[in-house]
């Protein structure tokens, strides 16, 4: 296992670009933060439609896959069967696919939608609470699957069918680069793959840290831990998931990645199951059901919609919310399928594809269905001002305050905890593995990258979310607030939502300054992405109908085969 040797050259380069990226938003926090909302209006105004198209292309090449006679193939060497059983393998796809994010986002999107809906509809009417519980899960649904099913097959079809003897982005596109794969153009490939991980990764981190470390306000372990500091416990948060997730890097995939997969997913069906039965059971189902039902109907105007009669040079809904989180799909995707590239030896393409769409999109939707609707039943009846905690607070506040409210608030509040941790930490257990095997010069059967490198790149992954945290506390001290003097429990990286509290006027989206960096480095890292997708649909195919032909050549009566 210690003898797969590094790549120098994508091992060297990768991490000198995260230094230099991480470097100047430190030094230079002011200037940082303006370049990075003049990014961010320039790529969702002038590529926006570029992603919607892609999304639609994405989903509909891998279904034209699947069902297919292609999609019988197995990925995996001769003879071999599924390394692990459905449970594990829907367990580390899921956790590592959506971290923190389904926790954070399934709780509260609902609100943001609520308040500034889609379609012009009118904030908080009955078309605005439609809207409100549908468009999560459409966001988190068939489409970001497949950005993720997408990197599986193409690199697994390499690997394993064509013995393309590493596991690489630059895998996927050897049907049309052949030995430039492993060449400049290759290199490029993946060099912009570990980049646009990191920079994706952190927006997991930067999502969920504030999150738990709200938790842990609550729950009053900051105070025990004599860590008050609003920035400094963000900090204290992103270095014990580091730990976490470095530690079971370092055990490996079998013993570490797996059984965090298979303990969190156990731990999130209970809490899930627990809110259903003790919450407003009849609520949550008829307002899930409506959803998917309004979500099927509309799914190819959700698709395509582009608010054209919106103003062109402020960014709008579809800029704010489903061009960023089809970035986000697409800066992880590649990441998940070096990862499930590993972890679906054994399996067909057909179910690889369904696997990912199906299971992944369903799960998802459950968590919509019952922590969000469940959120929106506290708000609807007055029984918690969900909307008035995030305009005065933030949203981690309002999450929790969500959780807090359920029966026996502190069990639930501490399970609810740690499975952020270690959805968290799962994620950054598959995304320091992929790291690691994208700059190994050679992987053969039944061998991992070394562990020192996973474990490098396990605590390299920490770099830029706590820059970017730097930021938004240095935006909160821009407005000559003490960062230690913040007496709310949420935390720095909100302080300058605090400070401009949420606008909730009609056609105005809720101010979410403390996910501009992040969001910006999804967006970045994700448009040279977009043309790699390509590259790959185009090469998996090209390499389908050759290996096709020339099956069927062999198989030809050798009279048949000389005409």
């Amino acid at each position: 296992m210690e003898n797969v040797k590094v790549d120098r050259i994508i091992f060297t380069t990768a991490l000198l670009l995260l230094i230099i990226v991480c470097i100047p938003l430190v030094v230079f926090p002011k200037a940082g933060a303006d370049i990075v909302k003049t990014v961010f209006d320039f790529i969702t105004l002038k590529f926006g439609v570029v992603y919607l198209w892609s999304g639609v292309a994405c989903l509909g090449f891998l279904f034209w896959l699947s069902f297919s006679k292609y999609g019988n193939i197995v990925l995996g060497f001769e003879g071999e069967k599924p390394q692990f059983s459905l449970y594990s393998w829907v367990s580390m796809l899921f956790c590592a696919g959506v971290a923190t994010g389904i926790l954070y986002w399934g709780t509260i999107e609902w609100a943001y939608y609520y308040e500034s809906p889609p379609y012009g509809a009118q904030p908080r009417s009955f078309e605005a609470i439609e809207w409100a519980s549908t468009y999560g899960m459409f966001h988190w649904g068939l489409t970001g699957w497949a950005f993720y099913a997408l990197p599986t097959v193409a690199i697994g079809y390499f690997y394993y069918i064509r013995k393309v003897p590493y596991m690489r982005l630059s895998t996927s596109c050897y049907g049309i680069l052949s030995h430039h794969s492993e060449g400049l153009i290759g290199r490029i490939i993946d060099i912009t793959f570990m980049v646009g991980l990191i920079g994706a990764t952190a927006t997991s981190l930067g999502l969920g840290t504030p999150m738990i470390a709200e938790g842990l306000n609550k729950l009053g372990l900051s105070k025990l831990c004599g860590i008050e500091s609003p920035f400094w416990l963000n900090v204290a948060v992103v270095l014990v998931v580091t730990a976490i997730f470095a530690t079971t890097v370092y055990i490996g995939l079998e013993k570490g990645i797996k059984r965090l997969a298979d303990i969190n997913m156990a731990l999130a069906i209970f809490i899930l199951i627990f809110v259903l039965t003790l919450g407003p059971t009849i609520f949550l189902l008829k307002t899930g059901t409506n959803s998917i039902g309004i979500m099927f109907q509309n799914f190819i105007r959700m698709s395509t919609w582009t608010d054209p009669m919106a103003p062109s040079n402020v960014p709008g809904f579809v800029e704010q919310w489903t061009v960023f989180y089809w970035a986000w799909w697409i800066a992880v995707g590649p990441f998940m399928g070096i990862f499930l590239a590993e972890i679906s030896r054994g399996r067909t393409i057909r179910q690889i594809v369904l696997g990912s769409l199906l299971f992944g999109s369903f799960g998802c939707a459950i968590y919509y269905i019952i922590l969000g609707n469940y959120a929106l039943h506290l708000e609807l009846n007055n029984i918690i001002s969900v909307t008035g905690i995030m305009a005065e607070k933030g949203a981690p506040a309002a999450i929790i305050s969500v959780i807090a409210s359920l029966p026996l608030s502190k069990i639930i509040l501490s399970l609810f905890c740690i499975v952020s941790v270690i959805f968290m930490a799962t994620t950054y257990n598959s995304s320091s593995y992929a790291l690691a095997s994208c700059a190994s010069s050679e992987i053969k059967k039944g061998q991992s990258p070394a562990r020192w490198h996973r474990l490098f790149w396990a605590i390299a992954l920490a770099a830029l979310p706590l820059a970017l945290m730097f930021i938004q506390a240095w935006k909160a001290g821009e407005f000559k607030r003490d960062i230690t003097s913040i007496k709310s429990d949420s935390q720095v990286l909100i302080a300058a939502e605090k400070l401009e509290p949420l606008q909730l006027e009609v056609k105005e989206l809720p101010k979410m300054e403390y996910l501009d960096s992040l969001k910006t480095a999804s967006l970045v890292v994700s448009l040279p992405l977009l043309v790699v997708f390509v590259l790959m649909a185009v090469s998996l195919a090209k390499a389908l109908k050759e290996d096709d032909r020339t099956a069927s050549a062999e198989n030809l009566p050798e009279t048949k085969r000389a005409t």
